[in-house]
């Protein structure tokens, strides 16, 4: 008797447990949602920085030996988005001394950036043609690629902490001039 009872008792468990993850497996098909599909980026919306780059605040970072220009980004500005977008205003000088602020964003899981707009006579001005880009390692104004690599991406993941960011782009540590990871 006490056999049997342990017998139907274990039986009564499995089916339990077996009715349990049934329950928590949902059909991809009939759920609509196919865990083994793709993920579609979704950008969040993008509004322009109300302020000019502030100069107190703009950190200087390594290019490489062969550019011309100087680059910053404005530490203020820095926006780690939830849609995987870290968002940025960077100040390029040329030889005579002229700066061009952009803003703009990098996307580190496709290595990409975008230009969202410029600096203008005192004005942001929206960029209407942009659109997403590949970021180009070889070239001697390579700065996105810098950013992604030196401070903004680990690797291809995104890193999540302005502290963190702000660290990176530290001198003694930026590490901007890695090669750009493969794809």
């Amino acid at each position: 008797m006490m056999q049997l009872v342990q017998r139907l008792r274990s039986y009564l468990g499995s089916a339990i447990l077996c009715l349990s993850i049934m329950a928590c497996a949902g059909d991809a098909l009939q759920s609509g949602v196919d865990p083994f599909a793709p993920m579609v980026f979704k950008e969040g919306s993008t509004a322009l920085p109300l302020n000019p780059p502030n100069q107190p605040t703009l950190q200087a970072f390594y290019v490489s030996r062969t550019t011309i220009f100087k680059f910053a980004v404005d530490t203020n500005s820095i926006l780690i988005g939830a849609d995987g977008v870290t968002r940025y205003i960077v100040a390029i000088t040329n030889p005579s001394g002229e700066t061009q602020s952009q803003y703009e964003g990098i996307r580190c899981d496709s290595f990409q950036w975008r230009l969202y707009g410029t600096f203008e006579n005192g004005v942001w001005k929206e960029n209407p043609l942009s659109a997403w880009r590949g970021i180009s390692d070889p070239v001697p104004n390579r700065y996105q690629a810098a950013l992604a690599q030196g401070a903004l991406c680990n690797m291809t993941t995104q890193i999540k902490n302005v502290r963190n960011v702000l660290e990176n782009l530290n001198p003694r540590s930026f590490s901007g001039s890695i090669p750009a990871p493969p794809f």
